[in-house]
């Protein structure tokens, strides 16, 4: 376990050093920069100036250099400086990531909780009419864009019923717990409605192939009954194939997030690297799109550790039981 989360971390900070360096690279090649737009905004700074402050930060150097330079100070813990916060870029991620952990975290949670259970019904009545509801439905939330499903949610529960916030993450003046609650219900549930098509789909198609499987024709003929067949034998060869979807899935939800947080004011960390690629703040871009790759690196880890949990088989050494 020891060899193998080793290896994993040391190809994890492979992969970011190369993402660093190509969203570096594709950053420092759009047009204009921080100074440049000073530049605009403020018509009493002269050429001289503008040179002097590119000098300062280092803009008039070489974009290898400038990467080089940059690497060696995220290294020792310095990101660089937000233009668009004021403040150092680090800092305005912590509160943001905790944001979109939150609201990832309650969507994820919520899918599973609606999928795994309709999959498995839908399975155990294969091409019925509550089938092909369950799929049609799926099919229905999968097609709707994020966008769009949210300007649904905000007509309905916001602007015609009245009973939810349309945006934002606390009313001015109470910064209570219930009122933080009242303003996550519509961006989780439109988080939750777009992905939870996707899981209940492929745990469908995972547990009608595993009712298929040999083991499980001779636990019925052993006269288990078909609860006992599913909870005990079925449910865990099943969700091995989800939980490498759900590992695939947490970059789609990351994007889904920043559709949604735009959407719904949500202060997070897609709403945050939109803003931030907007306003040519380098620095917090930059780190918030390496926060979103470890993210998924994060979760692809414990999809590996899911599997060995799941299955005996599976060993993370490289050798497996037989």
């Amino acid at each position: 376990m020891f060899r193998y989360t080793a290896a994993r971390i040391l190809q994890s900070l492979i992969v970011l050093l190369i993402l660093s360096f190509a969203v570096y690279g594709m950053i420092g090649l759009m047009p204009g920069d921080p100074i440049d737009l000073m530049i605009q905004s403020n018509p009493n700074l002269t050429p001289a100036d503008a040179k002097r402050l590119k000098a300062i930060h280092g803009l008039d150097q070489p974009l290898l250099e400038r990467y080089a330079a940059w690497l060696g100070n995220a290294v020792q813990g310095d990101f660089g400086y937000s233009r668009n916060h004021s403040m150092a870029a680090i800092d305005v991620v912590g509160d943001r990531i905790v944001n979109t952990s939150l609201l990832l975290g309650l969507s994820l949670v919520f899918s599973l909780a609606i999928a795994i259970p309709v999959g498995i019904y839908a399975a155990l009545r294969p091409y019925s009419k509550t089938d092909y509801a369950v799929n049609l439905i799926c099919f229905a939330g999968i097609s709707i864009p994020p966008f769009w499903l949210a300007l649904l949610l905000i007509i309905l529960f916001a602007v015609v019923l009245g009973w939810l916030p349309a945006g934002g993450m606390e009313t001015v003046g109470d910064s209570g717990v219930a009122d933080r609650i009242h303003h996550l219900i519509l961006p989780v549930v439109t988080l939750t409605l777009s992905s939870v098509g996707d899981f209940t789909r492929f745990m469908r198609a995972s547990m009608l192939q595993t009712l298929r499987q040999d083991f499980i024709r001779t636990a019925r003929a052993k006269g288990l009954t078909m609860t006992r067949v599913v909870t005990g034998h079925a449910l865990r060869n099943a969700l091995l194939p989800l939980v490498t979807i759900i590992a695939l899935s947490i970059g789609r939800l990351f994007s889904g997030a920043l559709i949604t947080e735009a959407m719904f004011a949500w202060h997070g960390m897609g709403k945050m690297i939109y803003d931030a690629i907007l306003g040519n703040d380098y620095n917090l871009a930059l780190i918030g799109l390496m926060l979103a790759t470890a993210l998924t690196l994060i979760g692809n880890f414990f999809a590996d550790v899911g599997y060995v949990w799941l299955d005996p088989r599976v060993s993370l050494d490289g050798r497996g039981h037989n």
